[in-house]
């Protein structure tokens, strides 16, 4: 049974940086897509980052791009999400997803993946 943990969560002032980790047990996590997602108080729960199963393919949500970078250590079975410049708009969950699906593509829609983990809060405040 696959299980994902996120850790790295925190509380942390706007222009710091965190780094979020996606860990699975219990299934190998190479070659399959994996996605970030941020639900923020009283929003809609949002695609932030995604990365396919062989690394070649990444979105990063616009909003995000240029502090945010997605990477994977598959022999670890970890996902990272590295958030440099915080900004208060960035707090939330942060929750990671996995797909069954293998190849190229990544989607940054939550309704694409079919695992996820319980997440982990990042409160970006001064």
């Amino acid at each position: 049974q696959l299980q994902l943990v996120e850790s790295g969560g925190g509380l942390v002032q706007p222009g710091g940086s965190l780094r979020l980790s996606c860990t699975a047990s219990g299934s190998i996590l190479g070659d399959h897509d994996i996605g970030w997602f941020r639900q923020a108080p009283r929003k809609e729960r949002e695609g932030i980052a995604c990365i396919s199963g062989d690394a070649g393919f990444r979105i990063i949500r616009e909003a995000v791009r240029g502090r945010f970078t997605i990477s994977r250590d598959d022999a670890k079975k970890t996902v990272f999400l590295q958030m440099n410049n915080l900004e208060p708009e960035d707090t939330g969950v942060y929750y990671c997803a996995y797909s069954t699906r293998m190849d190229d593509y990544c989607s940054p829609t939550w309704a694409e993946y079919d695992y996820s983990g319980q997440g982990t809060q990042v409160t970006v405040s001064s």
